[in-house]
């Protein structure tokens, strides 16, 4: 693994000279000391969705074998090693962002910006606090994070046209008259009811869908199924890759390919065609017994997601959670109180002893 040695552009404030970095929700760096504002300028060009057949051309390495950046801070002159795509030097704090990705890695097409600031994830965190259920009532309390770190994180998104052929069966409901025979104050009565049957037959078709921005996580920093928790989000608001939108905040590069990340989105089409499928079977039961797919017009690009990674404490443990910086969603780990638990199920128990205990009578 070699290392790329980047000088950073400067990100001194036009106003007292210290530090600047993206504001929340603006178009803007700002001085978190003066308040001094600097326009990021407009990219000249719009996101665009890459070939995936042209990923063959492209002279890159596995993401694992790109080594770290050295950073060559403009603020103290301070080197700092890191694998990350934006950082802080870990002596003035200045943002120190590559003026471009290592050309051996695929550089990201587009970002999403960050929205909502650090008062914004104070009322986020107290509102997600407060409506959890059977947590200690203390948690309610809780409005501040012990920590709290502005990350982009990149994903992959795949846009593709698809063709299903599909072999299955398709379930038609009918119903038939049974006779059965009950004992009432010691007489039996016969009485009757209907019965649902469902009657078979074999079918088989081809649907066709196109997908577009089908989002897969490139990192494996973070449990996928917490990112994945974290959507919606607003991609139609994602703006061309500006490394200005970076200052201030730490990025991470890719960790997962694109190839790979293709397998995982494929995975995440496999639902919605089947549930194509089955619309077109039509009937009132639907069996997909087996679905070929074919793909073309496969497109990609490297996207970065805007997500506070925050820690709060409580009863002196500390808990993880993750806010989209663009909704204000709130995800992660929470206490339980085990008393109100326990009420809860004495009081299922009650609800459940008197319906019997009516019904007997």
């Amino acid at each position: 693994m070699s290392e790329t040695v980047v000088s950073p552009p400067s990100y001194g404030c036009g106003g007292c000279g210290a530090r600047v970095e993206h504001a929340p929700g603006t178009t803007a760096l700002q001085c978190p000391y003066c308040g001094h504002q600097q326009q990021i300028a407009a990219a000249a060009r719009e996101v665009r969705e890459h070939s995936f057949d042209g990923l063959a051309t492209l002279a890159r390495k596995p993401a694992a074998a790109v080594g770290a950046y050295v950073y060559r801070c403009p603020g103290c002159g301070a080197s700092t090693e890191s694998a990350a795509l934006a950082e802080r030097c870990q002596f003035c704090a200045t943002p120190l962002v590559p003026q471009q990705a290592a050309d051996e890695l695929i550089a990201p097409e587009a970002v999403l910006p960050f929205a909502v600031d650090r008062n914004g994830v104070r009322t986020a965190l107290s509102t997600w606090c407060r409506s959890r259920w059977f947590a200690p009532s203390s948690l309610k309390k809780v409005s501040e994070a012990e920590t709290l770190k502005g990350t982009y994180l990149p994903h992959w998104t795949f846009d593709a046209r698809t063709v299903s052929d599909y072999r299955g069966k398709r379930g038609e409901h009918y119903y038939v008259t049974e006779t059965y025979t009950v004992t009432v104050d010691g007489k039996t009565e016969n009485r009757t009811r209907q019965v649902r049957h469902t009657r078979w037959h074999s079918a088989s078709g081809r649907v066709r869908r196109d997908f577009d921005d089908v989002l897969v996580p490139a990192t494996t920093h973070l449990p996928t199924d917490k990112l994945d928790e974290l959507a919606p989000w607003p991609l139609n608001e994602a703006v061309p890759y500006e490394q200005d939108y970076l200052a201030g905040y730490h990025a991470l590069r890719y960790d997962t390919e694109p190839e790979a990340g293709l397998v995982e989105a494929k995975a995440r089409m496999a639902p919605v065609i089947e549930g194509d499928c089955r619309s077109d079977i039509g009937g009132d039961e639907q069996q997909v017994d087996a679905v070929d797919t074919s793909y073309s017009d496969v497109t990609y690009k490297l996207l970065l997601l805007p997500v506070w990674i925050a820690a709060y404490l409580h009863g002196g443990r500390s808990y993880q959670v993750l806010v989209n910086a663009r909704t204000g969603e709130v995800i992660g780990e929470r206490p339980y109180s085990k008393a109100k638990i326990a009420a809860a199920v004495l009081a299922a128990l009650a609800v459940i002893a008197m319906v019997v205990f009516l019904m007997s009578r």
